[in-house]
């Protein structure tokens, strides 16, 4: 065995005894209930642009796009679009890098305000990216992207947009044929379960009503799909717990 699996082996063991810490569980929580509370999710930026994502769920992308390099990426829900550019900077790394032959992301959102697509255009990286504005379970955009598509064959799919539990199971029937066998289908903020009860007193989903719930109604039928448990019990803070779908076409 060469050290590197080695290496993998010994953080496999690791990472399931931390999942089964309860306390260090608890903490998480504690701590992620403190922090949302302080828009933590809200202060970082990559590449120029506000991404509004916690750093350890973009490492676990990126390590997801190491391992199965896409060649189109679609994803629901840009906001100042921060994740965009992140995800066309590792599609540009895949390709300078000879790894793969680069790709593309779909970005569609229901209301593309007009600073955020000046900017998101502006962008050296806009090559890479296509908008489409529009309800992401609207028939007429998803017609849009199927038409986008192309000749694309290793296709993921990102869900973070309204995050009712109605929403995202109906993003989850519409999208999870576009999804490759072995790809990911991910769903965040499926967190919002495990917070304290009030913590989105303006938003129309909370405890009950969220992504999590929608996701575990989605897998009662489709058995294409399974949680890759792993990657939020290493993360342990992370927005997307259980929201790591991996595709098994059977």
């Amino acid at each position: 065995m060469d050290q590197y699996t080695q290496f993998k082996q010994e953080g496999k063991s690791e990472i399931e005894d931390m999942s089964k810490d309860a306390d260090l569980g608890k903490l998480t929580i504690d701590w992620m209930n403190a922090a949302n509370a302080r828009k933590y999710s809200y202060h970082f930026e990559w590449m120029g642009r506000p991404i509004i994502q916690y750093p350890q769920d973009m490492v676990a992308m990126q390590e997801i796009m190491w391992t199965v390099k896409p060649d189109l990426i679609i994803e629901t829900g840009i906001a100042h679009g921060g994740s965009l550019i992140y995800y066309a900077s590792l599609l540009e790394l895949l390709e300078t890098t000879g790894v793969s032959a680069g790709g593309r992301i779909i970005g569609i959102d229901i209301d593309i305000r007009q600073h955020n697509r000046a900017a998101i255009e502006a962008h050296p990286l806009f090559r890479r990216i296509e908008l489409i504005e529009g309800s992401s379970i609207d028939e007429e955009t998803v017609a849009q992207v199927s038409s986008r598509v192309g000749d694309a064959r290793n296709i993921m799919v990102v869900l973070d947009s309204n995050h009712t539990h109605d929403h995202v199971l109906k993003e989850l029937e519409m999208y999870q044929s576009f999804v490759s066998d072995g790809n990911y289908l991910v769903v965040f903020d499926t967190v919002i379960e495990l917070l304290d009860h009030g913590m989105f007193p303006d938003r129309p989903w909370g405890v009950g009503d969220n992504p999590m719930t929608a996701v575990h109604k989605f897998l009662e039928t489709n058995k294409d799909f399974e949680i890759d448990a792993e990657i939020h019990q290493k993360l342990q803070i992370s927005v997307a717990p259980s929201g790591y779908l991996k595709c098994g076409r059977r």
